[in-house]
């Protein structure tokens, strides 16, 4: 008798087992099978197989069935499960439901195409042979003669304009042949399939990118667990670190690599060039990425699990896919926020990446001009090797940083300027030698806030703690949280003064006072309320690139993944917007945006300079990145870090507790916050609860308490028990986020 155990996707801690009936093939490990549970049907994964076990087997239920001939899942995959759960501190089936498309636990009916194409007997005819009116069956059959084996017919017959009359004659005189196939054989072309990108240039790796190249493949060949910090200046190369290496562990039949990028859509070049790059010498590439729909998910899911490409792209969840035989997996941009997932299972994709590449013994690179202090002290604790690329391409020059006091602009203009004269003339300059200059601001909108100068009234989001951003091209009001929207007032509600006045400014603001500065320039605009339109983003950039555009403003979109040579003028028009704000991470944030945004000027032959606008020249980030001086920041930011005994020297875990009423959000989190002072966790070091930095978010009421430790396993385990025995209030929500990246 064979018996599978089985993780089902239900919360069940444990897993199941079940007889595998004479009837059925037996499932692989890795499996999707359907089985009953309780009175009703449940899908589970097939973790093991098994012919004894500590109790009477004919007490097992059987299993009804597999649902996909081949195992959905890989083994490296099952293994990360249950560690993922026990560190994170979410069970097995939430980590099963984020790996695993919907669809493929409960996948729909396939749709049949019907394909057309010739017989021996159609192949063979002489078609001069029939008569002078079958026009239509003449060219039908020469049409299909001079096209693959096999076509889809609706759209093959539309394309010649040729009805179904005319191939239905031909198939009844057996000159054509009709079959049916399921749609997922097809495949799909998504909106990255032919993303633009730069063409592939014939050129010499500079000696520190050969030295890399080398360093990655020698430890792919040692099959040899070596997570490698790529620390390389921006423009220095490191795409194409990531190419030559893949293209030389490809040279292996079966080899297979993983390629992380912090956000699909906001990378077009990475992977524009990967495609460009590697599916002309005959690798298939797979996007995986949140704008595919679900069927297409289905489809490249199971592509992945045949076998039937050997290389990956993706956002985060791309982890999770069951590539085979890996080889290396590259996480680009590993500073980036965007890897840590902000809802459940809160997972960091790239402490993910590292952990399934050590599973594989396989080398993992993660790359970055600004890394994370995290990666940077495991460097340090030689967790980690490091290359370094010091040098541009060509040995480019860095572009040259020009600190901007906006203070003096105040004192000699006596009012709020958003550009500098130094950055109107510098983009005045730019206009006239036919370069391309970028306006960055991580802030949409026309201004940040409304405020009456009458009474002091500021409109607020009645469901978040924020003030609400005016958006001057449809004159409403908007919370950039809840999605909350109303009309701007035409007078204040407390007072009824028109004299309501627009505080701050955001990226259409800034698009505003550029296109009346210089009425001639082609100014666009990239942020979310620009991007409503699907592929938008792309078809911007790509007239950015021809030349269609002279000045780019926008917000976190522009600021990586861009590479574009004739842009020779940046400037981050307000520095100071990140400076300041309730985390502790916030001069490290701000260093690597200053630093990522420079970097894109002067990639091409022309020089480039950069313009930073601030309040606080003399803050120790904007210093540090006006003179590219990373070792210089590390060692100031890394000191003021183990003074507080912050991460990396310790691990932080956030409990996030909210609910609708605030009095009753308090109560528990102070009662818990005693429960846990009464146990005596002396790993533990506790600090709260206190209000979070936005205290209100959709209507509810938000508290914090963080937990630093060194024994994440044992903190998470000891907290989930204890959480479980004490008495919340269903109306309350709390959430445990391991290794906290957004603290707002």
């Amino acid at each position: 008798m064979q018996i599978v155990e089985v993780r089902v996707f239900s919360n069940v801690d444990k897993t199941l087992h079940y007889r595998v009936p004479p009837d059925l093939q037996i499932p692989a490990v890795g499996s999707l099978v359907k089985v009953p549970l309780m009175n009703r049907w449940d899908t589970g994964i097939v973790l093991s197989h098994t012919d004894q076990v500590d109790f009477d087997p004919a007490k097992l239920k059987n299993i009804h069935s597999a649902i996909f001939p081949e195992p959905v899942i890989t083994r490296d995959l099952l293994k990360m499960v249950d560690w993922i759960a026990n560190y994170y501190g979410h069970s097995a089936a939430q980590i099963l439901d984020a790996m695993l498309p919907p669809t493929l636990r409960n996948p729909p009916k396939a749709k049949k195409i019907a394909m057309l194409q010739l017989t021996d007997a159609g192949k063979s005819l002489d078609i001069d042979s029939l008569p002078k009116s079958a026009k239509k069956q003449k060219a039908l059959l020469i049409a299909l003669r001079n096209t693959a084996k096999s076509v889809p017919k609706l759209d093959f017959l539309k394309g010649q304009n040729i009805s179904t009359a005319i191939a239905k004659s031909l198939i009844e005189k057996a000159y054509l042949q009709e079959t049916f196939i399921d749609s997922e054989r097809l495949g799909y072309t998504d909106e990255l399939a032919t993303m633009d990108a730069l063409k592939p240039k014939a050129f010499e790796l500079s000696e520190e990118q050969r030295e890399a190249v080398d360093s990655i493949v020698q430890a792919v060949r040692m099959q040899q667990f070596k997570p490698t910090l790529l620390h390389g200046v921006t423009g220095s190369g490191k795409t194409e670190v990531y190419v030559r290496a893949i293209q030389e562990i490809l040279k292996n039949p079966t080899a297979s690599a993983l390629f992380l990028v912090p956000e699909v859509a906001l990378a077009p070049q990475t992977v524009g060039t990967l495609r460009n790059r590697l599916e002309s010498e005959g690798s298939k590439v797979v996007v995986w990425h949140s704008h595919l729909s679900e069927g297409e998910r289905r489809d490249s899911w199971l592509k992945i699990a045949r076998g039937e490409t050997r290389i990956v792209v993706g956002a985060r969840s791309a982890v999770f896919t069951p590539i085979q035989n890996l080889k290396l997996v590259v996480v680009d941009e590993e500073h980036e926020p965007a890897y840590k997932q902000d809802e459940n299972p809160r997972y960091h994709g790239r402490d993910i990446a590292v952990y399934r590449a050590k599973l594989n013994n396989c080398c993992c690179i993660l790359g970055s001009a600004t890394p994370s202090l995290e990666s940077l002290y495991n460097v340090k604790a030689r967790k980690y090797e490091v290359i370094r690329l010091t040098k541009r391409v060509d040995d480019r020059e860095l572009p040259k940083i020009h600190i901007v006091d906006m203070r003096l602009e105040f004192r000699k203009n006596k009012k709020e300027e958003i550009l500098s004269q130094k950055l109107k003339d510098e983009l005045q300059n730019r206009l006239e030698r036919q370069e391309q200059s970028i306006l960055f601001l991580n802030r949409r909108g026309f201004t940040k806030n409304l405020i009456c100068r009458e009474c002091g009234w500021v409109a607020m989001s009645p469901e978040c703690s924020i003030p609400l951003t005016y958006h001057q091209f449809d004159h409403r009001l908007r919370c950039h949280i809840s999605g909350y929207e109303a009309p701007a007032p035409r007078q204040c509600p407390e007072c009824k003064s028109k004299n309501i006045h627009g505080e701050g400014f955001g990226t259409q603001k800034v698009e505003t006072v550029v296109k009346a500065l210089l009425p001639k320039a082609r100014v666009m605009r990239i942020d979310t309320d620009t991007m409503s339109k699907k592929n938008r983003l792309r078809e911007i950039l790509a007239d950015f690139r021809k030349g269609k555009i002279d000045i780019l403003v926008g917000t976190q979109m522009i600021a990586k993944g861009l590479d574009f040579p004739n842009v020779t003028l940046v400037s981050l028009v307000n520095a100071d917007q990140s400076l300041y704000m309730e985390d502790f991470r916030a001069a490290e944030r701000t260093f690597q945006l200053l630093v990522q945004v420079s970097g894109r000027a002067g990639r091409g032959d022309r020089a480039g300079e950069v313009i930073i606008q601030t309040s606080t020249p003399h803050a120790a980030p904007i210093q540090f990145a006006r003179h590219s001086d990373f070792d210089g920041f590390l060692e100031d930011e890394i000191e003021l870090r183990r003074e507080f005994n912050y991460p990396p020297f310790r691990h932080l875990i956030r409990h996030l507790i909210r609910g609708p009423n605030e009095d009753k959000v308090r109560y528990f989190a102070e009662n818990w916050r005693k429960s846990l002072d009464e146990k005596n966790l002396d790993y533990l070091d506790i600090r709260g609860p206190i209000p979070a930095p936005i205290e209100k978010i959709n209507s509810e009421y938000r508290y914090q308490i963080w937990y630093f430790t060194n024994q994440i396993i044992k903190t998470i385990e000891q907290l989930n028990t204890l959480r479980a025995d004490f008495l919340w209030e269903k109306s309350i929500t709390q959430v445990l986020d391991v290794d906290a990246i957004n603290l707002r």
